[in-house]
């Protein structure tokens, strides 16, 4: 039997013969490319950095297509880096970006991490320490007239009514326990997440008096810079998404946490396993927040004050400029 071709397919055969033009394929997908991001974060491995490690071990930055490399060298300063625009990011606390802007530098504050700030003094009870006013005439040490721990300090002499003059301060680096078991201090400047809790399981008894309990400080986040902001907006939604998502795993299962924590941390299985623990559940307390990242405009203000009261800025700076919610997911 005979077989005709319909008409309309004869015409798309001649059409093809004629013009040599195959049939149109679907477009190839790629991949957006991946950007690689160093990041400091301005001090050594430690649990409290659990969130990038969850992060990093849940594949958030890399679902954000950002490659990350966790930077702890001390001589790196990350705040002048990104202000330069050397670097997209840092970590960094509210001190620091009032700082770096009120000398020039373009940084932005673009996501909270700790809601409170953390610093706080810690004395022996024999000390009688019970509220700022308490400091007065006492030996206090700290890491040194720098940093968040010597912003932290003036804001609790300011809210105890005294001056840098009615203490004696001895910068003593980062050997605040030492410097109180041995008598060389009577209180020293210290993390409430951390040396508190050192202290305790050596079986000494503590007073601590909390910043956080008497004015409310931006904290440590992440900054970038308007340069970023202006060219890459995108790629700074996604950092800050890929951490918090790192922030909220952590906070919703801490054991898991602190195993993860143990890939990121050599030798963290040699240490006391019940103090980082509580470190972890400590720190924790400080990033959690009504919702994740945001920042406070009064946090802001207050910070701006203290650096203010302390000479440390010439003059009000516009804090919008300072900081921003707009990146939150």
């Amino acid at each position: 039997m005979t077989r005709t071709i319909p008409t309309y397919l004869l015409a798309c055969f001649l059409l093809f013969a004629c013009t040599g033009t195959p049939p149109a394929t679907a477009p190839v997908q790629t991949q957006p490319p991946v950007d690689y991001i160093r990041l400091p974060m301005g001090y050594i491995p430690n649990v409290q950095y659990a969130p990038f490690y969850v992060a990093l071990e849940n594949g958030y930055f890399r679902e954000a297509n950002i490659q990350i490399e966790f930077d702890y060298s001390y001589e790196t300063d990350g705040v002048s880096l990104v202000g330069a625009n050397s670097l997209h990011f840092s970590l960094a606390s509210g001190e620091q970006v009032l700082l770096a802007r009120s000398q020039g530098l373009p940084v932005v504050y673009v996501m909270g991490w700790w809601y409170d700030y953390p610093v706080a003094v810690a004395a022996f009870k024999e000390q009688n320490m019970k509220t700022p006013a308490d400091l007065k005439g006492m030996k206090i040490g700290l890491p040194g007239l720098f940093g968040a721990s010597y912003i932290g300090l003036r804001a609790l002499l300011n809210a105890g009514g005294l001056q840098e003059s009615d203490v004696i301060l001895d910068s003593i680096g980062f050997n605040q326990v030492e410097a109180l078991v041995s008598g060389q201090d009577q209180a020293v400047v210290i993390y409430a997440n951390n040396e508190p809790i050192q202290l305790v399981s050596k079986g000494y008894e503590i007073d601590v008096l909390r910043v956080a309990d008497y004015v409310h400080l931006a904290s440590n986040g992440l900054i970038t810079n308007e340069q970023t902001i202006a060219n890459n907006p995108d790629l700074v939604r996604r950092m800050v998404k890929a951490i918090l998502r790192g922030v909220e795993a952590s906070l919703s299962n801490p054991n898991k946490t602190y195993e993860i924590c143990g890939k990121y941390i050599e030798g963290l299985a040699q240490i006391d396993e019940r103090v980082q623990r509580e470190v972890l559940g400590a720190s924790m307390e400080f990033w959690r927040a009504d919702v994740l990242g945001k920042t406070n405009p009064e946090s802001w203000e207050n910070m701006q004050q203290v650096l203010l009261d302390m000479g440390l800025i010439p003059g009000e700076l516009v804090l919008s400029e300072a900081f921003s919610n707009d990146f939150l997911p």
